[in-house]
């Protein structure tokens, strides 16, 4: 992997980051592995403000000239806010993965159980 992994993030074996933002609030983005296998990501699309999305499931749409790709949620809640900008310029995620967010989520239930490590996320990623 060219970047380190945040420590201050939590992951998903899809290859999604989740970020606190406030309590009960996270962002979520994609990983430097998932852009990097993705290439020059070209087209977002993302659920609409106020969906309600599950863990596990589909919340948006990533294109880029190689491959479309399903966002995974990696958790439960109420869409609050979609990042306009990376919408406008997918590839402001190709030059800075964990600085780029793509949804701000309101969770279910309190808490990121279930999710990586950085350094369990690193294992997983080396063996993918």
């Amino acid at each position: 992997m060219t970047n380190l992994i945040p420590e201050d993030l939590k992951y998903t074996e899809s290859h999604e980051w989740v970020r606190e933002d406030s309590e009960g609030v996270v962002f979520i983005g994609i990983t430097d592995h998932a852009q990097e296998a993705l290439g020059d990501l070209v087209f977002l699309e993302l659920a609409e403000v106020g969906t309600r999305v599950k863990a596990g499931e589909s919340c948006g749409t990533l294109e880029s000239v190689k491959a479309a790709s399903d966002l995974y949620s990696p958790v439960s809640g109420e869409v609050l806010e979609k990042n306009q900008a990376a919408i406008d310029e997918p590839a402001s995620i190709n030059s800075a993965p964990y600085d780029t967010w793509l949804l701000r989520v309101r969770l279910d239930q309190p808490g990121l159980e279930g999710l990586l490590s950085a350094a369990s996320y690193a294992d997983h990623a080396a063996s993918d």
